[in-house]
């Protein structure tokens, strides 16, 4: 029986644990922020729609942007991009200070400079999360997202209360102004940081091919996109508890900020209390169970949210909240790391993003748009309804188990040697390979090659076909084009470990004394004599 690692472990890696710590001050400051916007919000504007869009303003961007900041991840040095998104942050969070200690702040500004901070958030989302991997083993990385997860909501739990008393005390300047610092502590640690690289001999894919392969990745990946739509429902149910808080505290409550943060903060100490449990959650409940109960338990709180005129009781609604907040996302967030390759991871967590955040930008506008026009009691009950409908969905769609794939590089693909002098870009590359397979073991060979055809195109590959020689019946040839000779590269480069039991497989059902034959060949036009000068002339030129 293996070894049951403690939840703790990834703390006993120095890089892990100094940014985890930095992120404790930025965090802190994220909250402190959030709650003066929020409660700024409340006091400039009468607009129930305009509070939730301070909510939905933060999230949105990290539904628009995420992809881009995915492929930035995945081809670029993640620290500098985490670096840039910071001082991004920073710079936006001093003016908003600014701006609000001169009287300047309108709703539409202040909801404009959280949609900026917002864009920063996009930016370095993807890369943070991808860079957990990068720090520690496979075997402890549930337990890592597990701890960023309580290390936000250790801050939740104290930062929105804190962050309360700034605004009752000094006002929501002070409350920008302490965000504005924060922002120092990781900057340091990460300018601390020496990432190890892995040079690769490739050139970068372009934005628009690295967007288009995640997509396609993810596309091609079942698993991943039952977690993308799982995170859409959950994101925009679960939306209303923290769009609607402040009016909660406000109007259901008849409070004032202290009392906001103070609900926030028992929302943070029941993440807190889900992050503990989620390991052992994980050795007893399969994955379709544990989000099953985030999402019922999500439901029940709002319920006793929207009928709860005591601030007491509304907090015990919040600690259940909490810890299904963090048990859903978490293990929504682990499950996307553990089916990716870390060649695409952060486009994949992009995607898991785009999809949640989403899901909460839109459901921020539809329950603030509820409380609106109903009431912000209603709003919550309606809210419930949809949680307790995103737990049924697994009944049809449920989660996957995690797996112990090894998604390592295969590293079997040699390239080459060419009798041709091609360019990097020379294409389009057609690829042919021929098996031998026995009548009886037909049916078999179809179901490899159906796997492999997954495979294929979820690497790179196009206008895949398999096809049987009609005078020879036990050759049969399977065919795939590139578009250019480094992708024929970069596609088998991405095989992993995992694929190898595909690979395998064929290669048993292969009859033929020999290895499958592969025809690597690239594709050219017949052009007519008068022509071909224009047409030399026209290949120059590109």
């Amino acid at each position: 029986m293996p070894q049951r690692l403690s939840p703790l472990a990834p703390f006993r890696n120095d890089t892990f644990r100094t940014i985890w710590v930095a992120s404790l001050a930025s965090n802190f400051g994220g909250l402190v922020q959030a709650v003066g916007a929020a409660w700024m919000m409340t006091s400039i504007t009468s607009s129930a729609n305009m509070v939730a869009l301070v909510q939905a303003s933060t999230s949105l961007p990290i539904m628009l942007f995420s992809l881009v900041s995915g492929a930035l991840a995945d081809n670029f040095d993640r620290r500098r991009i985490m670096l840039v998104a910071q001082c991004f942050m920073l710079t936006v969070s001093a003016l908003l200070t600014v701006f609000t200690y001169f009287g300047l702040i309108t709703p539409w500004l202040l909801l404009t400079f959280t949609f900026l901070i917002g864009c920063g958030t996009a930016l370095n989302n993807p890369s943070w999360q991808a860079s957990v991997g990068d720090m520690v083993p496979r075997d402890v990385l549930p337990a890592a997202v597990a701890l960023n997860s309580m290390g936000f909501n250790i801050t939740r739990s104290v930062g929105p209360a804190i962050g309360g008393a700034i605004v009752a005390a000094a006002g929501a300047a002070a409350a920008f102004a302490a965000n504005t610092l924060s922002y120092f502590a990781i900057l340091f640690a990460l300018i601390r940081w020496r990432r190890a690289e892995t040079p690769s001999k490739l050139p970068r894919e372009s934005m628009g091919r690295a967007i288009s392969a995640g997509l396609r990745y993810v596309a091609m990946s079942p698993n991943i996109g039952k977690v993308l739509f799982r995170g859409f429902v959950f994101g925009l149910s679960a939306s209303a508890i923290l769009a609607l808080l402040p009016l909660v505290a406000r109007d259901l409550i008849g409070g004032g900020p202290l009392i906001y943060g103070v609900l926030l903060g028992a929302f943070g100490l029941g993440a807190i209390g889900g992050a503990l449990l989620s390991a052992r959650l994980r050795e007893r409940l399969s994955s379709e169970w544990i989000v099953r109960i985030a999402f019922g338990g999500f439901a029940v709180s709002s319920l006793l949210t929207a009928v709860s005129p005591y601030e007491w009781l509304t907090c015990l609604a919040l600690l259940l909240s909490g810890a299904g907040w963090v048990l859903a996302l978490s293990l929504f967030n682990t499950t996307v790391q553990l089916s990716t390759p870390r060649w695409v991871v952060g486009r994949a967590l992009s995607l898991y993003q785009t999809t949640t955040f989403g899901g909460m930008a839109a459901g921020s506008w539809i329950w603030g748009q509820a409380a609106e026009t109903y009431g912000p009691a209603p709003a919550l009950m309606m809210s419930a309804l949809v949680m307790l409908a995103g737990a049924a969905i697994g009944l049809r769609l449920p989660l996957p188990e995690f797996q112990a794939l090894n998604l390592d590089p295969l590293n079997r693909f040699s390239e080459p040697l060419l009798k041709l002098d091609l360019k990097p870009r020379s294409g389009p590359i057609v690829v042919m390979i021929d098996y031998e397979i026995a009548d009886e073991d037909v049916s078999e060979f179809l179901k490899a090659m159906a796997e492999r055809r997954r495979i294929r195109i979820r690497d790179g590959a196009g206008q895949w076909g398999l096809m049987r020689d009609l005078e020879n019946p036990t050759v049969w040839t399977e065919t795939y084009h590139v578009p250019t000779w480094v992708e024929y590269v970069r596609h088998n480069q991405r095989r992993t470990q995992a694929d190898a039991m595909v690979s395998d497989r064929l290669l048993e059902l292969h009859r033929g004394s020999l290895l499958p034959r592969v025809h690597r060949m690239i594709e050219r036009q017949t052009i007519l004599p008068y022509d071909y000068e224009r047409y030399k002339q026209q290949m120059d030129m590109h």
